[in-house]
């Protein structure tokens, strides 16, 4: 499992943005769907900021879609929502999920090489699982030599699942979160295998929270909107 963070990295906002469409927008022309989507994709494409968006259409009762952008500072993100908001389908949609988290250096990667991920400009793999995480307070009462054999042992499990690219970010302070990780991946069974031997790690005795894990599979603008009804 390849971490895309490194100590080198410029520093940047994360926001996963979950949305419900609303019913009534099904009842909408095809070709005003089509236009309104066009829309859509020229506001994101031309915001300056970095976006990908994915499908949770049928994958879940809570959320039909993520817009998952990075940003040097969160008023940029406010104001490609806020652009989102006012073209006709931001008429039709209600925010779902939202999570904001930041790019920070790893205390326990020291010197970690840059790989691959959102902010390297690679390829997309065919989904992201994203996955909100919180450590229990014990956790940050162990000195720091305990917790890092224990998240030596994590890593090294990790190590085993090179196929799986992991965007971790921090939401300490910002959000509800302590940490808001991405995983891509082609396979969704790998993940699966992946949290499963975590699982059997000593660190996941100090997992307070780590619900919801959200599944999305790699949609282009204009595809995903149609696709919505």
């Amino acid at each position: 499992m390849k971490n895309n963070m490194s100590e080198n990295d410029e520093q940047y906002y994360f926001n996963f943005s979950f949305f419900k469409v609303d019913p009534k927008w099904r009842w909408m022309a095809d070709l005003a769907k089509e236009e309104s989507a066009k829309e859509v994709d020229n506001i994101i494409k031309n915001s300056g900021i970095m976006f990908r968006s994915y499908s949770n259409l049928g994958l879940r009762d809570d959320t039909d879609f993520l817009f998952w952008f990075a940003a040097k500072t969160i008023e940029e993100i406010q104001i490609v929502i806020e652009k989102l908001y006012k073209t006709v389908f931001g008429k039709y949609i209600l925010p779902a999920r939202t999570y904001l988290s930041c790019t920070r250096p790893s205390i326990y990667v020291q010197g970690a090489r840059k790989e691959h991920g959102f902010l390297t400009g690679m390829e997309p793999k065919k989904h992201v699982i994203v996955y909100p995480f919180t450590k229990t307070r014990e956790w940050y009462h162990l000195d720091k030599e305990k917790r890092q054999v224990i998240m030596d042992e994590h890593i090294e499990v990790s190590k085993k699942y090179p196929q799986v690219i992991l965007n971790t970010t921090y939401s300490f302070g910002i959000h509800d979160e302590d940490f808001m990780l991405a995983f891509e991946v082609d396979e969704i069974r790998d993940f699966q295998d992946l949290i499963m031997d975590l699982r059997e790690t000593e660190v996941s005795k100090y997992v307070k929270n780590d619900i919801p894990m959200i599944v999305c599979v790699k949609k282009d603008i204009i595809p995903l909107i149609t696709s919505l009804g």
